[in-house]
């Protein structure tokens, strides 16, 4: 039993090491100078440029225009993560309480088709996606990034299968006590979804946080960029003898990771508890 012990604790301790090695690589690449890491690459000891090269992608403005720093990005990206998981658990939790409550014609048939959209990714679509956005005239605006992929299946999907589990009892308690369909659903069915409304916002959020083609494809004004696509940014100043500002990069991915880490960190108990919790 003692050896078994040992075992899956070198187990889990290799699982450590392997998911957070390239995180502290990339913290201590991130406070060295550029000079050092183009000629030795990354760098396993930290360095003395730490206050110098954050303070440089927080505060120092660049890109092509000259006028957008990592403040910017960062908001940006706030407002991509936020907008999605709101949006989305907004729209999930709709369309899953028509599906379950209202229990019109072929109910099951449209979850399903709902459902199906998963077998379409945002690749697959995005030629008619950008097409539809660029004729509203929402290319380079917030609605643009954010409302063209609000809809989501994943969270319809838990969102119908945690109403199919709340007691019928429920329901016939609220229409004797004259609740209508709405005051049901924000009286009775929020509060009791708030788990899986939170275990629903981090996945949105992240989702949301991470996205890059999208982001790319429909901002090309630099002030709507996010902190993901300044990472390529910073990587595209090869231009003659210049060398790519790899620590600065390095330095923003970090940054770009602390918002989805505290998100699920803040999170965590209700996140599991939303997933796994069986007793509503």
């Amino acid at each position: 039993m003692y050896k078994l012990k040992i075992t899956d604790h070198l187990i889990l301790l290799a699982g450590v090491f392997f998911m957070v090695a390239p995180v502290v690589i990339t913290f201590f690449t991130s406070t060295h100078d550029a000079i050092t890491i183009y000629k030795q690459g990354v760098q396993f000891t930290p360095g003395g440029k730490f206050l110098e090269n954050y303070e440089t992608v927080l505060f120092q403005a660049g890109g092509f225009t000259k006028e957008v720093d990592g403040f910017v990005m960062l908001k940006n990206s706030m407002i991509l993560g936020f907008g999605f998981a709101i949006g989305k658990i907004i729209i999930s939790m709709l369309a899953a309480y028509a599906i379950v409550y209202f229990r019109f014609p072929m109910a099951t048939l449209c979850f399903w088709v709902i459902f199906a959209t998963l077998l379409l990714p945002l690749e697959v679509r995005i030629l008619p996606s950008y097409e539809i956005v660029q004729s509203l005239g929402m290319v380079n605006t917030y609605s643009g990034l954010i409302i063209p992929l609000i809809a989501s299946a994943t969270g319809t999907f838990f969102f119908r299968q945690f109403f199919m589990s709340v007691p019928d009892e429920l329901l016939e308690a609220a229409r004797i006590d004259g609740a209508g369909p709405w005051k049901f659903f924000k009286d009775i069915l929020v509060p009791l979804s708030q788990t899986m409304i939170a275990a629903i916002f981090i996945i949105m959020f992240v989702y949301g946080w991470n996205q890059y083609l999208w982001p790319t494809l429909i901002t090309t004004d630099e002030s709507l960029f996010t902190l993901v696509r300044g990472i390529k940014q910073i990587l595209q100043v090869w231009v003659g003898a210049q060398i790519p500002a790899f620590n600065e990069a390095m330095a923003l991915a970090i940054l770009a990771m602390l918002p989805p880490v505290l998100i699920v960190v803040i999170f965590q108990s209700w996140f599991v508890k939303g997933l796994v919790e069986s007793d509503k």
